[in-house]
């Protein structure tokens, strides 16, 4: 029972993370506004969030590999609770940049590291679903974080978000120095190795699924507040509750993913899904003006897209099992270089075309996600056949 609260503890990080990263989307066209930017500017942060981790993450694990499992969580989620103090106090939208970048480089530490920990803490057999607690505290931040963050940016202005996420910080802080223990650090994986990996076709192919379908879904999901209101008229009063019940069927979906990836394959869970995916994005212009045609395909959205989340992260580990850490750490990178592409796409097509259009454009990124399951899985059906022949 002991460990079991101490991995709660990193799922209660893991909600930080995700919250400080997703929140930007709930709270979008306050910052254009407070700021005097477009919103299409202000999606920028986004990718520059998702940039710094995935690109400095890698690099300071490397760096970092020996260090004492704890002692490296306290100092990164340190790194993450300053980042966020300095995004509610410093003025102007340069310096919120440069505290982004910050927070980015702590939150990447903190994932890591928080995975590392539950696995090693946890009881014999549970290490899996040790794991998959702390990585339910991402989905928590997109059920909960977010609209509850859009509320009290909408009552206190959108800075007291961040001033509560790095108070929340600190209190989680005091709690892992007193509970978490000294944990041994891992061997070093050199980042030439980890990345020696992506000449195999079919690693290739199954993070190409990861980037479009997560970039297709960025790219109109980091704009899902001002589109709501000014699209599909759904009004300030009502947008907490719709960001909630969107983080609702995410959470559905993630769970009906997993399962049916376990019963039907992943390769028929990754194309229902991922159809399903498209068909949304393709219909939600047709329904704003229609409220309940809106909220329910957005329903039908966010279900569809997160039922791609564990499906894919099993698909990455079974493609190369001896190297799955890798394969997760390489993931990890590239979701977030695909928030960071669809964020930046999406801010094009706002400024060049229209805030309507975005939909269309993420369809079709995600709909390059159904050609890549397509060639991976012929791939695995050829490589099958010539392992019976041979």
């Amino acid at each position: 029972m002991q460990s079991t609260w101490k991995v709660y503890i990193l799922a209660i990080v893991s909600f930080l993370v995700g919250t400080s990263e997703y929140i930007i989307s709930g709270i979008l066209d306050q910052i254009a506004i407070t700021m005097g930017i477009t919103v299409s500017a202000a999606g920028q942060l986004i990718t520059v969030f998702s940039l710094a981790y995935a690109i400095g993450t890698p690099i300071l694990m490397a760096i970092t590999a020996k260090w004492d499992r704890r002692k490296l969580l306290l100092y990164s989620l340190g790194l993450f609770a300053v980042a966020n103090v300095l995004s509610f106090v410093l003025p102007g939208f340069g310096m919120f940049i440069a505290a982004r970048i910050l927070m980015a480089l702590g939150a990447g530490m903190v994932v890591v590291t928080a995975l590392s920990i539950a696995a090693k803490i946890a009881p014999a057999g549970k290490q899996a679903s040790s794991i998959a607690t702390v990585t339910m505290g991402f989905t928590a931040s997109l059920i909960i974080g977010i609209p509850v963050g859009r509320m009290i940016s909408s009552a206190y202005g959108w800075k007291t978000v961040f001033l509560g996420i790095a108070l929340t910080g600190i209190v989680a802080l005091i709690v892992i120095a007193m509970t978490i223990p000294r944990l041994k650090g891992d061997q070093p994986v050199p980042l030439l190795q980890q990345f020696a990996l992506l000449k195999k076709p079919e690693v290739a192919l199954g993070l190409a699924i990861t980037f479009f379908w997560l970039g297709g879904y960025s790219l109109v999901y980091t704009y899902i507040s001002p589109y709501l209101l000014n699209v599909s008229g759904v009004g300030e009063d009502m947008l907490s509750s719709v960001l909630l019940a969107f983080g609702i069927a995410s959470l559905i979906g993630s769970k009906i993913g997993g399962y049916s990836a376990d019963r039907k394959g992943v390769s028929f869970t990754l194309f229902g899904g991922i159809m399903l995916h498209v068909i949304s994005l393709l219909l939600l212009p047709f329904a704003a003006h229609s409220l309940s045609a809106v909220f329910a395909l957005l329903i039908l959205w966010s279900f569809a897209a997160w039922t791609t989340g564990p499906t894919q992260q099993y698909n990455l580990v079974t493609l190369v099992p001896e190297s799955s850490g890798v394969m997760l750490s390489l993931n990890q990178s590239t979701m977030q270089l695909a928030m960071a592409a669809g964020a930046g796409i999406g801010g094009v097509v706002i400024g060049q075309i229209s805030l309507v259009s975005i939909t269309w454009f993420g369809a079709a990124g995600v709909a390059i996600a159904i050609v890549a399951v397509y060639l991976l899985s012929r791939r695995s059906s050829v490589q099958a056949e010539l392992g019976v022949t041979e």
